[in-house]
């Protein structure tokens, strides 16, 4: 959360959201947040299993937990990139994405799609 918070303004400017889902209750959540600075939005409270199910992330039922999972959706909320975790690597990276969506943006404008569907 941190690596999207320090891109925070970069992604505004962008006109890109950023959102963050946790399973942990409210007050831990609110800790994890005040600590970083984070100023966008949240979630908390997931159920970690129920998620898993919904998104592919990764669940360890031994340790009752759920990896990291990340998303880059398209403007119609259709899953462009997705990035799943097992353990403390893999993840997507602010930078990464922040390049990967001014990519995007470069080639839609040099290449734009035909409307309509084909």
């Amino acid at each position: 959360m941190a690596d999207f918070q320090a891109l925070y303004k970069d992604f505004i400017a962008e006109g890109v959201e950023i959102i963050a889902g946790s399973v942990d209750p409210l007050e831990k959540a609110q800790e994890t947040v005040e600590k970083i600075g984070v100023e966008y939005p949240v979630a908390y409270g997931l159920d970690a299993e129920e998620v898993s199910r919904l998104t592919g992330a990764f669940y360890e039922a031994k340790r009752r937990i759920l990896h990291a999972a990340g998303f880059l959706l398209r403007p119609d909320n259709t899953v462009e990139v997705a990035c799943y975790s097992t353990g403390p690597v893999g993840r997507l990276a602010a930078r990464d994405v922040l390049a990967l969506i001014r990519f995007y943006k470069s080639r839609a404008k040099s290449c734009p799609r035909e409307s309509g569907p084909g």
